[in-house]
């Protein structure tokens, strides 16, 4: 979708992404390697009970995910920046659902605009578990 197709508080669902262990322990061991993603033993008698998700990796499944219904397609030039709050852990075998809605446009020049998309994101109990706020940088339509 070009940047001036867009509107203030469009929104999409995203598709659920599932958690699985295996992947998150992974993850963590090649990018976030702790005790609190890598050992069961120390999760487990941490404050959390048990092994949690990487945030980066929580976020990337819902990123992914997101990926499949998002807004630019290929009308998108390049992300610009990206913020990631992290409210709850994410644990094994979770599923993170949420929605994905335009909250900023900003047009730069006759050829594209940046388009922010706040990402908020609920596991299976309905807990908030993480926000994102994304920047993008988007094509515009030219006139004919």
């Amino acid at each position: 979708m070009y940047f001036n197709e867009l509107k203030l508080g469009m929104s999409v669902e995203i598709p659920p992404a599932v958690i699985e262990k295996q992947k998150m322990v992974d993850f963590a061991r090649d990018y976030d390697n702790i005790p609190l993603h890598t050992d069961e033993a120390y999760a487990k008698a941490s404050p959390f009970g048990a092994l949690i998700a990487p945030g980066v990796m929580s976020f990337m499944a819902v990123w992914a995910k997101y990926l499949e219904v998002d807004f630019f397609g290929e009308e998108l030039l390049a992300g610009k920046s990206t913020k990631i709050e992290w409210h709850k852990p994410v644990y094994a075998e979770d599923v993170l659902r949420g929605k994905a809605v335009v909250t900023n446009l900003v047009r730069r020049n006759p050829r594209n605009g940046i388009a922010e998309i706040t990402i908020e994101v609920y596991n299976q109990h309905n807990v908030h578990v993480l926000s994102n706020v994304t920047e993008a940088v988007v094509k515009c339509a030219q006139p004919r």
